[in-house]
């Protein structure tokens, strides 16, 4: 895999695209060795108490490997979706012998949803992922976040604060701005639509309707299946439908807001665009041609890291780990790779 673009002031590099399949390693017995390990009777699965201002809730994480210098923590997006729409990981990682974790954020799917909106807050779930890091033992020698969509703002969050921990960071599909976000939908994405679709979708909106079958109906034939994944909706892959599926709105409305065309909720002013040079962990930015996100400002954010890399999937949408696969889980491999063995 080779680095085509170089930006001056920081270390950016450009994956160029391949067809080649991610390069493996053979499966050892050192990655299959649980000696040790307090989560083998569950197959990896550990409830992880969490402290919060309303009490002590728990979260779900599953380890899957064993990999000393190389732990990857995986942040999905919503918020309030599960883990679920990220498994295509077990497909890649094991052979690559990385040692991963998924993990539902509180108020996800296999964790505890306790019913306190005073909980859905940036700064707490950055103080929670901080509690699950020190309960998995992750350290600056092995820790890699990895965060998709609302888990990379997650991630930049975390990083801002807490990067001493920190070996390598992904983020994954994710501006480091929201206005900038919405921007790009209303100047780009919106325009791009069938107005006649566009108009209706935004009657539903103003009417607050957002259950109507209509409603996502219209929004997967003409926005889902453009920028979220590229595939028909009848081929969804079933980790992707789960996660749909057991989304929890109590979550994702107040933060995100309702509609599916741009931000509205408490994190409709977040704009990390000038701390970005503050994180000096090396970082890697995953952008896809067809995202929602800006695939320009991705890679843009990749130059303003101290440490960037910038990884396009040219074929992908938002869940570029699908319709993309191959170069978005070769990309990502290697940059975990050079960073072990410092060549990032």
């Amino acid at each position: 895999m080779k680095t085509t673009i170089l930006l001056v002031g920081c270390v950016l590099f450009l994956f160029a695209c391949t067809n080649e399949a991610p390069s493996k390693l053979a499966v050892s017995a050192d990655y299959l060795d649980n000696t040790g390990r307090d989560d083998v009777l569950s197959g990896g699965v550990k409830m992880i108490p969490i402290e919060t201002p309303k009490g002590t809730f728990r979260v779900w994480t599953k380890r899957v490997g064993n990999n000393p210098s190389i732990k990857v923590l995986i942040l999905h997006g919503g918020p309030g979706f599960s883990h679920e729409y990220l498994e295509a990981f077990d497909s890649y990682f094991p052979s690559a012998g990385i040692e991963y974790y998924y993990y539902d954020q509180l108020g996800s799917y296999f964790s505890d949803q306790p019913e306190e909106p005073e909980l859905w807050e940036l700064p707490r779930f950055v103080e929670e992922v901080e509690q699950v890091r020190q309960a998995l033992g992750l350290s600056q020698e092995n820790f890699y976040l990895y965060g998709q969509s609302w888990g990379g703002m997650l991630a930049i969050e975390y990083a801002l604060k807490y990067q001493q921990h920190l070996k390598g960071l992904i983020i994954s599909n994710m501006m480091a701005s929201i206005p900038a976000y919405n921007e790009y939908a209303a100047s780009v994405l919106m325009p791009a639509m069938d107005q006649t679709v566009l108009a209706e979708i935004k009657d539903y909106e103003k009417a607050e309707e957002y259950d109507d079958p209509r409603y996502m109906e219209l929004l997967m034939e003409h926005h889902y299946v453009e920028h979220i994944l590229r595939m028909p909706s009848a081929e969804w892959p079933d980790p992707v439908n789960r996660g749909f599926n057991h989304m929890n709105p109590a979550v994702y409305i107040p933060l995100q807001g309702p509609s599916e065309l741009g931000a509205s909720g408490k994190l409709v002013h977040w704009d990390r665009t000038a701390d970005l040079a503050k994180i000096t962990t090396p970082t890697l930015v995953i952008g896809a041609q067809y995202d929602s996100m800006d695939p320009k400002h991705m890679e843009w954010m990749a130059g303003a890291f101290s440490n960037g890399s910038y990884l396009h999937c040219p074929d992908g949408s938002h869940l570029a780990m699908y319709d993309d696969q191959v170069i978005y889980f070769d990309g990502l491999i290697k940059f975990i790779r050079d960073v072990d063995v410092g060549r990032q």
